[in-house]
């Protein structure tokens, strides 16, 4: 998809750049995803939900995507960087410290469930310096843990000269929950050898635009309401609105 050069942070002149303005942050991570998808899967999801709402949000910029998270988890397939949570924490800090000087609210998108605790720890404390930011996720409700049928279908939608079906395996299917204490101890591929948490089977450019467009309606959604937890996070808001318009906008390839 054609990038806008009306959102993108990176392809705007200094004296273009409006005072004030909602700025949306997309972090994602560089690791495996299997043997069929690219290491920057997270980074392609968390941008392409970040522009999509900023369609929808006039005036919104869309800064350049941080493609490096904490991916320690990964790091026994080749190809994973993770900068680990101390180092994100402060590179999310000083991030936003300096989008602070000259823009409004701040909105870090994330595309990795590895980086959330680091979220938590760094909009916290951001806050409790007088920003105004706050953090939402890219989950898909329902989906399947990492690099299976929901990530696979996003994929097919956002790059899919970027996905390689031909070489998609089942992984371990079991619920993150139960998955959880093998991942935290001994990491992903102790778990799955192909590192895919999931089945790719059934995937679809389809299904991956249906989950696109409610990932970005939900993001959309708490923006608008900004409702922030005691985490730092945007939750969503108790009587969601319904705006046949905001469907169309967010809908759009």
């Amino acid at each position: 998809m054609p990038h806008d050069p009306a959102t993108e942070l990176a392809h705007t002149a200094w004296p273009l750049v409006p005072s004030g303005a909602l700025v949306l942050l997309p972090i994602g991570s560089t690791e495996q995803h299997g043997p069929h998808l690219p290491l920057d899967t997270d980074s392609v999801i968390a941008h392409a939900v970040a522009r999509r709402a900023a369609t929808a949000l006039p005036g919104t910029l869309v800064a350049p995507t941080l493609p490096y998270g904490a991916s320690g988890e990964h790091a026994g397939f080749p190809g994973t960087v993770s900068i680990g949570h101390e180092a994100l924490r402060m590179v999310l800090a000083e991030a936003v410290r300096s989008l602070a000087l000259w823009g409004g609210r701040i909105v870090l998108v994330n595309g990795h469930g590895g980086n959330t605790a680091t979220l938590d720890t760094a909009v916290r404390l951001l806050r409790a310096e007088g920003h105004d930011v706050a953090w939402t996720g890219c989950a898909v409700p329902g989906g399947d843990a990492h690099a299976g049928r929901t990530e696979t279908s996003l994929m097919l939608h956002l790059a899919p000269d970027q996905v390689r079906l031909d070489a998609a395996v089942a992984g371990d299917t079991r619920p993150l929950a139960v998955l959880l204490p093998d991942l935290m101890a001994h990491g992903v591929r102790a778990v799955s050898p192909s590192g895919v948490l999931g089945d790719p089977t059934g995937a679809s450019a389809a299904e991956g635009l249906r989950a696109m467009d409610a990932m970005v309606s939900a993001v959309v959604r708490r923006i608008t309401a900004w409702t922030v937890d005691a985490r730092g996070r945007l939750a969503e808001p108790e009587h969601p609105p319904t705006s046949p318009q905001l469907d169309h906008q967010v809908a759009r390839p």
